[in-house]
């Protein structure tokens, strides 16, 4: 399976994007999908992440501001982030994971999301 992200920009603090993650097969083969950035210097770090029967799971910094979802006919995750802030400038990385009988990751290519203050 590839995941394919796009949606990345540049945007004023405040603004609004949104990323998509389109998967070349369907996501039901993946138990969750979700959402990681990563800064220079910095490790990968979750943002969210959605379950195959649609529970989510948000990091304290961008909960009531980032809103993920996904639609399963169109093989795509979404993550909807409002009330952007420079600190939420990064690449972005969609990924689904096979939890059991261990887990496994997939990844797409990252999206550079660049918010000025």
């Amino acid at each position: 399976v590839q995941l394919q992200a796009s949606g990345g920009g540049l945007v004023q603090a405040g603004g609004s994007l949104r990323l998509s993650c389109l998967a070349s097969s369907s996501i039901f083969k993946f138990d969750a999908m979700g959402w990681y950035r990563q800064t220079p210097g910095k490790q990968r770090e979750l943002v969210a992440s959605i379950t195959s029967v649609g529970g989510t799971n948000y990091a304290d910094s961008v909960k009531g501001r980032f809103t993920i979802s996904r639609d399963n006919a169109k093989n795509s995750v979404f993550l909807q982030m409002n009330s952007l802030k420079p600190e939420d400038t990064a690449v972005y990385y969609c990924n689904g994971a096979s939890l059991y009988p261990f887990r496994d990751d997939w990844w797409g290519q990252g999206t550079q999301v660049t918010v000025s203050s």
